[in-house]
C-alpha cells in the first residue's frame, strides 16, 4: 500500500486575509498620526510667521514710530482687515505691504495652507486709531494681529497672548491673537 501524505505549506485564505487586515489597521494608525504631526508642524510654522511678523512690526515701529496702516481698501470682503491670502489690488503682496516694502521682511510669510477665504486659514492684521474700541487714547493707536485657524486644536491656541480692549476682546475671533499699543 502506497500512503503519500502530501505536504501542503501554504497559507489559507482566511490567514491571508487576517494579516491583509492588520496590515490595513496599522497602515491606517500611522496615516493618522502622520497627519496629526504635519497639521503641529504646520501650526509651529504659523507661530514662526507670526513672531517674524511681531519682529518686522516692531522694526517698522522703531522707524517710523508708528504701526503701518492696514490695507483693507483693498478687502473690504474681509471686514477690512489686511489678510495674508487675499491680493485684491494684484501686486503679488497680499498682507502687509510696508513690512515687505521697507525690507523689513524679504517675503511677508502666508498660512501655510492658506484656503484664499477670509475666515480660512490666513494671518489677519488691523491697525485701530486711538481710543477705538473703548482702549485708552493716551496709549495711541494700536494693532491686532492674529491667527484664524489652528489644525493642532480647536479654538483657542494656548500660548495665544490674547488682546483686548474695554469694548471689544479679539480673543474668540481668533486661534492665536496679540496686539500692540504705539505709545
Amino acid at each position: 500500500m502506497n500512503t503519500c501524505k502530501k505536504n501542503n505549506k501554504s497559507f489559507t485564505l482566511i490567514e491571508l486575509l487576517v494579516v491583509i487586515s492588520i496590515i490595513a489597521i496599522l497602515s491606517t494608525i500611522v496615516l493618522i498620526n502622520i497627519n496629526k504631526a504635519r497639521a503641529k508642524a504646520r501650526d509651529a510654522r504659523r507661530l514662526s510667521d507670526i513672531k517674524a511678523i511681531l519682529l518686522a512690526l516692531e522694526l517698522y515701529y522703531d522707524k517710523y514710530e508708528r504701526y503701518p496702516s492696514n490695507y483693507g481698501e483693498y478687502e473690504a470682503a474681509c471686514g477690512n482687515w489686511d489678510t495674508s491670502t487675499v491680493d485684491n489690488d494684484g501686486d503679488g503682496k497680499p498682507f502687509l505691504e510696508p513690512l515687505q516694502d521697507e525690507g523689513f521682511l524679504s517675503v511677508v510669510p502666508t498660512d501655510p495652507v492658506g484656503t484664499g477665504t477670509c475666515a480660512g486659514l490666513t494671518y489677519r492684521y488691523f491697525r485701530y486709531s486711538a481710543g477705538s474700541n473703548g482702549c485708552d487714547p493716551a496709549r495711541g493707536a494700536y494693532f491686532v494681529l492674529g491667527v484664524n485657524l489652528m489644525e493642532g486644536c480647536c479654538g483657542y491656541y494656548p500660548t495665544s497672548p490674547g488682546f483686548s480692549c474695554p469694548g471689544r476682546d479679539w480673543t474668540p475671533q481668533f486661534a492665536w491673537v496679540t496686539g500692540g499699543f504705539e505709545k
